[in-house]
């Protein structure tokens, strides 16, 4: 197994335009937005302090990821149309796009491996993992396939989670980190995971339940832990659920309420930083005329909904 870390420490001494903007998506919109002149003079007044980071040239992967698909072509499978570039394969076609709602998008999906997937990785050094929905990765692994719908520099196959390109039980070991609430099908997804272990192979995934609004690109369900159960339970043996540190309440506190307060402006926004925990705990019907209530946008409301409210009507058969 072969690992390769793309970001690092930036530097007076290192410093790449290319790869700090890359790195930093934030500072990139704001150049891009002309509030930031480059990202030079955001490493100059910010970066240094802040301790951020660059990122490699997607050229650093491309001989791994053309040695991990020379020896994964046997697990594609062959009824799916395809279309091959230099360290990617492309099984995204229109009808697939259309299927899955699988649209372009700016949005970037990025996080590290835990030590229960680092373990994973460790154990099956020497097999295969699907990381279904893998987002870019920080590091890249040379046992761990990167499936997405997105071509990030990580990404080695284009695809669908409803219908993975790969034969029966391909992989050792399946990951599945926040991506069940992204597809339309989370049903068909779980059947296709199911479909691409093999025998004794190793499921890891997480699905958030209370969490906002959040779209890369779409946003659909999101599952308790008995939901989530139910998508394996008879498929697979359950071997344990726990919510992990990066799923324990206070992510959800916390990101509710900086949301909410980022969306408010002046007196208002100082009203609701000034409320105390103890203060919200009341009845919600007394807080509905409230400002830091009835000034929030239609899409914020949308993102930090309690629950959302659909009416349609049938139409008349033509």
């Amino acid at each position: 197994m072969i690992a390769l870390t793309l970001d690092f420490p930036a530097s007076a001494e290192n410093f790449d335009e290319h790869g700090y903007l890359e790195c930093n998506p934030d500072v990139a919109r704001a150049v891009q937005e002309g509030s930031m002149p480059s990202g030079w003079t955001h490493f100059q007044q910010f970066g240094i302090q802040e301790a951020r980071k660059m990122r490699l040239s997607s050229a650093h992967c491309l001989p791994l990821k053309r040695e991990k698909l020379r020896r994964l072509e046997p697990l594609l499978r062959t009824d799916l149309s395809r279309r091959d570039s230099d360290g990617m394969v492309d099984f995204l076609s229109d009808q697939l796009r259309r299927q899955a709602a699988a649209v372009s998008t700016d949005a970037v999906s990025s996080h590290n491996y835990d030590p229960f997937a680092r373990e994973l990785i460790s154990l099956h050094s020497d097999g295969w993992i699907l990381d279904c929905g893998a987002g870019r990765r920080n590091v890249y692994y040379s046992n761990v396939v990167n499936l997405e719908i997105v071509p990030y520099d990580t990404t080695d196959v284009l695809g669908v989670g409803e219908e993975l390109p790969f034969s029966d039980g391909s992989f050792d070991a399946v990951f599945s980190f926040s991506v069940l609430e992204h597809v339309r099908d989370p049903f068909r997804c779980a059947q296709e995971v199911v479909r691409v272990l093999k025998p004794g192979g190793d499921l890891l995934c997480a699905v958030p339940f209370l969490q906002p609004l959040h779209g890369y690109p779409g946003h659909y369900f999101n599952m308790s832990h008995q939901g989530l159960r139910s998508l394996f339970e008879g498929h697979l043996d359950i071997e344990s659920q726990t919510v992990p540190p990066s799923g324990l309440p206070i992510w959800t506190l916390s990101w509710i309420l900086n949301s909410w307060a980022a969306a408010l402006n002046g007196d208002t926004r100082q009203q609701f930083l000034d409320t105390k925990i103890g203060g919200l705990l009341g009845d919600p019907v007394s807080f509905l005329s409230q400002p830091f209530v009835t000034e929030l946008a239609a899409d914020k409301n949308l993102e930090l909904a309690s629950m959302t409210m659909l009416r349609a009507r049938k139409p008349f058969k033509a």
